[in-house]
């Protein structure tokens, strides 16, 4: 009953409830993030949008590529989580997870609360191995009267909390997967969208933290996406959009996020077709950073922007990407103009 009151507390409903059991201590966890750019299938029957309808696949033999490719993609890396943005429904990731099964014989559960992007139709979801702890998925909704507080509605997230195995005990961990608003000039919009997380995530952490049966247990935070924003890893104004959701809405540095960005060299750190964008970052609570000498815990092991899960051959020009994508062959077209990130957290 605790952990019913504590995701009611987000103002929507919940999702996917039971607990799963880890046979196995695993000595990893790791989260890859990835807009996966109009992820949408060649049925456009369900598409009530024009733009739905022009983004979709232009054939099922065209589909079966792209889902195929993102299978193969994500089996390379193997994530424990993968937050994927631009999807189009629960549909999509039924059969993507299907085809990573089929063709490498690896189990995810597809998660998908549909979102209130009405005009595109791009959802988020979350794919977990089996295995994995997820013990609830759950949507936010911003009232009237929030918006008059200076919260903005996010038409495209998913929260979720699980559960991670450490050293015979369990530890907590929110995620929250996002989409935020596109265009450099809605960074005050972005701004005010990542307040709303913030309030979610300080809901959702202290009704996970009441649920625990050790309170001074520590609950972790991950917040992941393509966040949109303009900010660069190292240069992150405090009241920009980023510099917002990394302190999570308040004036307590004590819960203030890290940017992973910031353990990738800086050469490396381009997420988007658009040269030197990092529009897509995993920022994670500092318990996550460090490794606590004497205790066994989650510690971060590495950060990479895997551009090559993403490339056909070489990167695709922009014109050829965005004017003339399904005439480009299917051994050298990109999945995506946006590139996966990977963060792996070692248990040790």
């Amino acid at each position: 009953m605790r952990l019913l009151f504590l995701l009611a507390l987000t103002g929507h409903f919940i999702s996917g409830f039971g607990s799963v059991a880890i046979a196995q201590q695993p000595t990893e966890f790791s989260v890859m993030t990835w807009n996966l750019e109009w992820f949408f299938d060649n049925q456009t029957a369900d598409n009530p949008s024009e733009l739905g309808r022009e983004k979709s696949a232009p054939s099922r033999g065209q589909w079966d590529w792209r889902r195929d490719r993102v299978a193969a993609a994500i089996a390379k890396v193997q994530p424990t989580v993968v937050a994927l943005q631009e999807i189009e429904s629960q549909n999509v990731m039924y059969f993507l997870t299907r085809a990573i099964d089929r063709n490498h014989g690896l189990k995810y559960d597809d998660y998908v609360i549909k979102g209130e992007d009405f005009y595109t139709e791009q959802d988020v979801a979350l794919l977990a191995t089996t295995t994995t702890g997820v013990q609830s998925i759950s949507r936010g909704v911003v009232t009237p009267s929030m918006k008059s507080r200076g919260y903005a509605s996010v038409s495209k997230h998913l929260l979720a909390l699980v559960e991670i195995p450490v050293n015979g005990k369990t530890e907590l961990l929110v995620i929250a997967n996002c989409h935020l608003r596109a265009m450099a000039e809605k960074g005050e919009l972005r701004a005010k969208q990542a307040r709303t997380l913030g309030l979610w995530l300080e809901r959702l952490v202290a009704g996970a933290k009441a649920s625990q049966e050790n309170p001074d247990q520590p609950v972790h935070v991950l917040v992941t996406g393509d966040f949109n924003t303009e900010e660069l890893a190292g240069k992150i104004s405090p009241d920009s959009d980023l510099g917002v959701l990394m302190s999570r809405g308040n004036d307590d540095p004590s819960d203030d996020l890290v940017d992973l960005h910031d353990y990738i060299p800086a050469q490396n750190r381009t997420t988007h077709l658009l040269p030197g964008r990092q529009f897509d970052r995993i920022l994670v609570s500092r318990d996550l950073v460090i490794d606590t000498p004497g205790v066994v815990d989650l510690s971060l092991r590495d950060v990479t922007v895997r551009s090559d899960l993403n490339f056909g051959v070489d990167q695709d020009t922009q014109d050829e990407h965005w004017n003339n994508y399904w005439g480009i062959a299917d051994d050298q077209r990109d999945i995506s103009d946006h590139n996966p990130v990977l963060a792996r957290f070692q248990i040790q």
